[in-house]
């Protein structure tokens, strides 16, 4: 029998004028790609080298050849390119869907993290209109009604019905973003397999929320070890606030960021309070595991704008 081979991972490697420092890796969620995290990168990229993935299928990653792209074979994926690249203990960083791929590794192959933070990681709970629809998109049949859809909108109609989804408030996306996107949404439409695997991705994430037992990712949560850091929009469409609360209750080493009129991308909403999130997290891990306090599990960070937690 002949050994799968596997697609390569794209990636947008940021070096940090330090040779020495860690390395951070970034995983975007559903239909997302390398740019979502430009912004956050831009101000982290002094303290660490920074590594942005594009997930198997996504971005300028070709999907796998059989086109599963559950939660699993992601994280698997994800684990090949930092063992092939000799990546070990990185902050590892994910948002809504790869949220859920990070905390998979985390809790499977702690070698490899050293810190974990979530945004808007996409954990099981009774998920909010906006996100049912989502998860249609992994009905048979529906991708391709969506794509007719789209085809039938502008791309800057497109795009507003994207950032009213995932932005609070959407006049926070800029000139120079925009245009970005919208170049790469016009790529990825060209893509025989675009559609598919976001169909895929939307299944994956069904799936996820039925996994039960040992499987389900609250108990994955337990099993974390490393220094963890959730952060949540207050005005997420996609991921109830509610979350929040059981999430930090689930991680044995957390701190909270919660962030008022941000919603399910708080790393492009909010780059600054998450950077400052995020350095504090490596300070308080490179001091090693009694910085926490309270037999090594951290206060909820305060809200940077009610000054609650």
């Amino acid at each position: 029998m002949q050994p799968t081979v596997q697609p390569t991972l794209a990636v947008e490697h940021v070096r940090s004028a330090d040779p020495l420092t860690d390395t951070a890796v970034f995983l975007h969620g559903l239909g997302g790609w390398t740019h979502n995290w430009a912004g956050l990168i831009d101000l982290v990229r002094t303290s660490v080298h920074c590594l942005a993935v594009d997930l198997p299928g996504f971005g300028r990653s070709a999907p796998p050849l059989d086109g599963d792209i559950t939660v699993e074979r992601q994280a698997a994926a994800v684990a090949r390119f930092l063992d092939r690249a000799g990546h070990r203990r990185v902050h590892l960083v994910g948002n809504s869907l790869g949220g859920l791929i990070a905390l998979r590794l985390g809790a499977y192959r702690p070698d490899l993290v050293r810190t974990l933070t979530l945004i808007s990681p996409a954990l099981p709970v009774v998920p909010p209109y906006r996100a049912l629809q989502v998860a249609l998109l992994g009905l048979p049949g529906v991708p391709r009604l969506y794509s007719r859809r789209l085809a039938a909108q502008s791309p800057d109609s497109q795009l507003d019905e994207l950032y009213r989804l995932i932005y609070a408030d959407p006049a926070l996306v800029g000139a120079e973003q925009r245009a970005v996107e919208e170049r790469e949404r016009r790529r990825r439409a060209e893509l025989p397999y675009a559609q598919d695997m976001l169909g895929e991705g939307a299944r994956a994430l069904v799936r996820a929320f039925l996994r039960r037992g040992e499987a389900s990712a609250w108990r994955q949560a337990r099993r974390v070890t490393a220094p963890t850091l959730l952060v949540y929009g207050r005005d997420d469409r996609l991921v109830p606030f509610r979350t929040a609360r059981r999430a930090y209750a689930a991680f044995h080493d957390v701190r909270l960021l919660t962030l008022p009129g941000v919603g399910h991308v708080a790393m492009q909403e909010r780059p600054a309070a998450v950077a400052a999130a995020f350095h504090a997290l490596l300070g308080e891990a490179d001091r090693g595991p009694t910085a926490a306090g309270d037999g090594g599990r951290a206060r909820a960070t305060p809200d940077p704008v009610t000054g609650s937690a």
